[in-house]
């Protein structure tokens, strides 16, 4: 059925809320979000009151002179999204996609309130100013490419590496899910990458029903969680000086530092990312900000795309674009003080023994940590396809 200003249009039942900017949209049959500007909540408003398209545009171009009104795109683009739900009293029938199924509804939400309620948070903040001075008073304890290399055997370091990164990311995402738990709503795991690294992502879709302050509590409840495993560890390398504890805290400083370090790097959509596009309250400061960085370097400029301008977002994005450059230079120098020298260490204690008898342990332990670092580029490669393949 085409769409006229003459037509009549009847949504889905929604639910508006205000938010810092502009408001959010909750399609309660699907449960998407969505954000739109006050126009656009007006103009839903009058449809649901049963007034025609092109009396609609009249009044909301008279009452906003400086927007682009065009009810006919509008109605087109809720079409698309599957928010109509009547044309002219005819029942529009609809594209739904797969639901997914969220879980851990089997944590009590009592149980998340335990760990993240007005009384830990100042315990999480504590903690880590306490962890900044112990790095401080003693310089020691940051971390060193070395810190991986527990044993003497490659395949063990290995071993021991992925399965305590394992148990500490879970630890981390264990926090977000906790959080997500202790404001009653559903969540799961998957898998997805940062750069190189294969990670663990917990869906956060539903937080969109709280308001912008609790949302960022959700954002920083794996960072807390770091933060007393990181202050448990440090600890422990003060008072146990040497043998297998200590090696496994050094390693453990090590992951949780590098973890942290990467959440500073907002040109990807990190913990922390979240957090200052929450704040600023610019839902879309990634895409808006690859506009921006594309007009300083005229190079990357895509000719197949329209510049957009977001006058009321300029100032966010600009500083958001100099935080993605500087993310940039965090990363390399990381890559240049810890990843590059543990490569070039890996290979120096793992070539000589490609050379030597099959009977013998060093050959064997350069074949299976070939094999591992094999399956560790499988998951990222599968990580990759199911991300690009659903775009």
């Amino acid at each position: 059925m085409n769409i006229t200003l003459d037509s009549q249009l009847m949504l889905v039942p929604v639910d508006i809320r205000k938010d810092k900017k502009h408001y959010i949209i909750e399609d309660k049959a699907s449960g998407e979000f969505y954000e739109m500007p006050e126009v656009c909540i007006e103009a839903i408003n009058l449809m649901n009151q049963g007034e025609h398209l092109g009396e609609i545009e009249r009044r909301l171009k008279g009452k906003y002179p400086m927007d682009e009104v065009d009810l006919l795109d509008f109605a087109e683009q809720l079409l698309e999204l599957n928010l109509i739900d009547e044309i002219e009293g005819v029942k529009v029938e609809k594209q739904f996609r797969p639901e997914e199924t969220l879980g851990f509804l089997s944590i009590s939400p009592k149980l998340g309130k335990f760990f993240f309620n007005k009384f830990s948070y100042p315990i999480y903040i504590t903690l880590f100013a306490a962890n900044i001075v112990l790095f401080i008073i003693n310089p020691s304890l940051f971390p060193h490419h070395e810190d991986i290399f527990v044993f003497d055997i490659m395949v063990l370091n290995v071993i021991l590496w992925m399965t305590f990164t394992f148990l500490l990311v879970l630890i981390h995402e264990f926090g977000h899910i906790l959080a997500m738990r202790a404001y009653n709503l559903p969540t799961k795991l998957e898998i997805g990458h940062r750069l190189f690294f294969v990670v663990f992502e917990t869906d956060m879709s539903s937080i969109w029903k709280l308001s912008p302050k609790d949302r960022n509590v959700l954002f920083l409840a794996g960072l807390c969680f770091d933060t007393v495993i990181l202050f448990i560890f440090l600890i422990c390398q003060l008072v146990i000086p040497n043998g297998f504890i200590l090696g496994l805290s050094t390693l453990a400083v090590f992951d949780i530092f590098m973890r942290v370090a990467f959440q500073c790097c907002f040109y990807m959509k990190t913990d922390l990312y979240f957090v200052f596009e929450n704040i600023s309250g610019c839902y879309n400061l990634m895409e808006n900000a690859n506009q921006t960085i594309r007009k300083w370097f005229p190079f990357l400029k895509d000719p197949s795309k329209d510049e957009v301008e977001f006058a009321s977002e300029r100032k966010t994005i600009f500083y958001y674009a100099i935080f993605c450059f500087v993310g940039v230079v965090l990363t390399i120098f990381l890559y240049a003080k810890f990843y590059i020298p543990e490569i070039i260490h890996a290979a120096k204690l793992l070539l000589p023994g490609y050379f030597k008898s099959p009977t013998s342990l060093v050959f064997w332990d350069a074949v299976v940590f070939s094999l591992q670092v094999g399956i560790f580029l499988l998951l990222l490669l599968n990580s990759w396809r199911k991300k690009y393949l659903k775009t």
